[in-house]
């Protein structure tokens, strides 16, 4: 079936099942002469590991990747590069009484509908650990924009109403790494796990927003109409399940601006065109213009939680109730914060790539 396989030259495609043997990515189209090794890789994955706190799912894997292919003496050979993690810490035990109750807001019922037969055990190819793959790929997409200048930040800017408020890009450099939540403000970040320990205890989940920023992106990145930038970049962040929103620049706010409230004023700043304001988000008329690119994502609260909710069983037709045993993340903000850089670091990559910016690494 497709829908696998995301990107024009940089394509990634992903495989696997929560509780299948493994999950992996295979990618194609990364430029030969790129120092690359499982080190690299290893290091993004840690970033969105479960089992790292109260704040996370129980389910403890070490996530070790192997790379599999397109690698020759410590450099990428142009060839695909494949990555394989293992599925370790597997208990599929509490998804069998629940097979045919689909969870609310879950992926079990339009799975059910649309392949009749599916993986069920522990949401299977729409369970968050399908992520595992973006975000391998997206260390490669990451050292490659590295190699241009191009650095990728984010954190957190809100846990179910919890705001961090204004803060800079030297306090996200700075304090982001600092805590759990990935916040800017680390009092703030106190306030927000306490939100999340809540809704724990109570055996519920809350959301929140990310937000992403691009630096040193230069301008004429995007193609015309239907691959503008930023339609691809909302395409890739709303591709991850847990997101529900997507906003570039100002997003929603512009609708509350006056023409002149929201335009960026151009200028010249040692001898390169710059706008005052940067309410476009990096981006005009779906093309970089050299300004960082800003983007947030709205994070639903995690679908599976532990009280009783009311649903129904498939086999039988009838009205029921469902409790959830499985390890769930009583918020997926943290992990989903690495896979959100990894798909902006793609789409980044791949325009960059489509507008020659990136080509042949060797010396």
């Amino acid at each position: 079936m497709p829908g696998n396989t995301f990107g024009e030259i940089f394509r990634i495609t992903t495989f696997g099942e929560s509780h299948g043997l493994a999950v992996g990515v295979v990618v194609d189209g990364c430029p030969p002469g790129l120092e690359l090794s499982e080190t690299d890789i290893q290091k993004e994955l840690d970033r969105r590991r479960p089992g790292q706190g109260q704040l996370t799912t129980t389910r403890s894997e070490e996530d070790k990747v192997r790379i599999l292919s397109g690698i020759i003496e410590g450099r990428t050979t142009g060839m695909p590069i494949a990555m394989i993690v293992e599925n370790k810490d597997v208990d599929s035990t509490p998804y069998l009484e629940i097979k045919n109750k689909p969870r609310p807001s879950h992926g079990d019922y339009t799975y059910a509908v649309k392949y009749i037969h599916r993986d069920w055990r522990g949401g299977g190819r729409y369970s968050g650990r399908e992520t595992v793959g973006r975000v391998a790929a997206g260390a490669i997409a990451k050292k490659l924009l590295a190699s241009i200048g191009i650095e990728i930040l984010s954190h957190t800017v809100n846990i179910h109403g919890v705001e961090v408020g204004e803060v800079s890009v030297s306090d996200i450099i700075e304090n982001a790494t600092k805590n759990p939540l990935r916040c800017a403000n680390l009092e703030i970040a106190k306030k927000m796990e306490a939100e999340i320990i809540k809704a724990k205890q109570e055996g519920d989940s809350v959301g929140g927003i990310i937000e992403l920023i691009a630096l040193n992106v230069p301008p004429g990145l995007g193609e015309p109409v239907f691959d503008k930038l930023d339609a691809d970049i909302a395409k890739a962040l709303m591709s991850v399940g847990a997101v529900k929103g997507v906003e570039i620049g100002a997003g929603f706010k512009v609708a509350f601006k006056k023409g002149s409230e929201n335009n960026d004023p151009f200028y010249i700043k040692n001898g390169k065109v710059r706008t005052k304001t940067n309410n476009s988000g990096g981006i005009q008329a779906g093309i970089s213009n050299g300004m960082p690119i800003i983007c947030r994502v709205a994070v639903k609260p995690t679908s599976s939680i532990a009280k009783r909710q009311e649903t129904v069983d498939l086999e039988k037709m009838e009205n029921t109730t469902i409790e959830i045993k499985g390890r769930h993340d009583p918020c997926i903000v943290p992990r989903v914060l690495p896979v959100c850089e990894a798909m902006l670091a793609i789409v980044l990559t791949d325009h960059a790539i489509r507008s020659g910016y990136l080509g042949c690494l060797e010396e």
